[in-house]
Formats: C-alpha cells, sequence, structure tokens
C-alpha cells in the first residue's frame, strides 16, 4: 500500500515535502534495520507529539504484530505459565524513546543545572552511532532541541528535523528537513501529525 500517496491526496500541501518524508523514513529504517533506535525531542505539544511517535512505534499501530517464534520458544523455557499469559497479548516494538517523558531525569537538569541542557544530556547518555533523533520544533529555534542536534553530531546519529515553514536554525544541523508549509503553531502542529503518521505506518508495513 503506498501510504504516502495516500498522504499526499488528503493533504495536498504536503506534496512539497513528500520527499523529504521519504528520505526520513529511509533513514529511520536503516536505523532500525542495524540495531539502531529512535530518540526524539520536542517541547509542549511537540513533546506530546513525541509521547505520541513513541506509542505508535512501540506497540501495534495499525497493522497486527506477531512475536518472533524465537521469543515465544525461550520465555517458555523461562516460565510457561507467564508465557501463556504474555505471548497473546505483547507485540515487538520498534524502539523508540520520547525525551520528554523522564521527569526524575529532566526535573533534575533544570533545577541543578539547567533546563535548556536535558534534551542534550539524554542523547548524550542514551545516543549511539547509527541512532537517529527526531528534532519537533514548529519554529525550528527550540534551543533544548538545538543544543540537542549539537550532541548527536558529535555522537554521529542522524538527524531528522520536523519543523513548519523555513526550518529556523534546526535546518542546517540536520540530515533530512521535513519543514511543513505553515507557520503559526498550531497550524504546523496540524500537519506534524499526518507526516509522523505516516512514517510510523511506512515502518509498521515494512517491519512487520
Amino acid at each position: 500500500m503506498d501510504y504516502l500517496q495516500q498522504l499526499i491526496e488528503r493533504y495536498p500541501q504536503l506534496s512539497q515535502v513528500k520527499d523529504d518524508i521519504n528520505s526520513a523514513f529511509e533513514i529511520i529504517l536503516q536505523s532500525y534495520a542495524g540495531g539502531g533506535k529512535l530518540l526524539i525531542a520536542g517541547n509542549g505539544g511537540s513533546a506530546s507529539d513525541a509521547e505520541h511517535i513513541a506509542g505508535e512505534l512501540m506497540k501495534t499501530f495499525s497493522k497486527k504484530r506477531d512475536l518472533p517464534a524465537s521469543f515465544i520458544s525461550e520465555i517458555k523455557k523461562v516460565d510457561s505459565e507467564i508465557a501463556d499469559y504474555l505471548v497473546p497479548r505483547m507485540q515487538p516494538g520498534l524502539p523508540a524513546i520520547a525525551l520528554s517523558g523522564h521527569a526524575s531525569l529532566n526535573t533534575a537538569c533544570i533545577n541543578d543545572i539547567d533546563g535548556n541542557i536535558t534534551f542534550a544530556q539524554q542523547v548524550y547518555g542514551y545516543g549511539n552511532e547509527g541512532d537517529v533523533l527526531l528534532a519537533i520544533s514548529t519554529s525550528g529555534n527550540s534551543k533544548n532541541v538545538l543544543y540537542a542536534t549539537a550532541v548527536a553530531r558529535v555522537k554521529k546519529l542522524k538527524i531528522i528535523a520536523l519543523t513548519g515553514k523555513g526550518g529556523g536554525k534546526l535546518k542546517q544541523y540536520s540530515d533530512v528537513n521535513i519543514c511543513v508549509p505553515e507557520t503559526e503553531t498550531w497550524k504546523v502542529q496540524e500537519l506534524h501529525l499526518p507526516v509522523y503518521h505516516v512514517i510510523c505506518m511506512m515502518l509498521e508495513d515494512h517491519f512487520f
């Protein structure tokens, strides 16, 4: 199924970022294929988007996901009763971490050091070469997101920017820039959701 073409039919204004969406999908696909993970950073509504994306990737989104036979076999060896409960309920996930979701760590950084380093600190701790940072900022100028991309560069992560029109400063630090054609925050966010939904569907379709 051509999810990307369906997206453009529903949202014609996104035709100008179609190639960028596909490039972002390919980068994340290659990372997952190599054993990598996705780190997602964003503030406010974009923090909610980060959590939303992690939720779509870490469990079934729109397609049935079956546990691999090797996992089923091994968990039965651990405890057959527990396996009988877990196997029909669990689903394979694609590893994704929303950096906004770590309240104790983030508030410790805010209280003890500086709130603008929270995402950078996590990218430094979690990030490895071959991973991907998805940096979400409607303006493209969020300082804590920019600082995270700088650390991601040093750690050799691929960086995908999801922004509004123009891309802001974030555009120059990223490998792929999905700059949706709006400038007002709420309008940008309205277009971000279908963009990341289609990327999640494409990834799920490929791996499951």
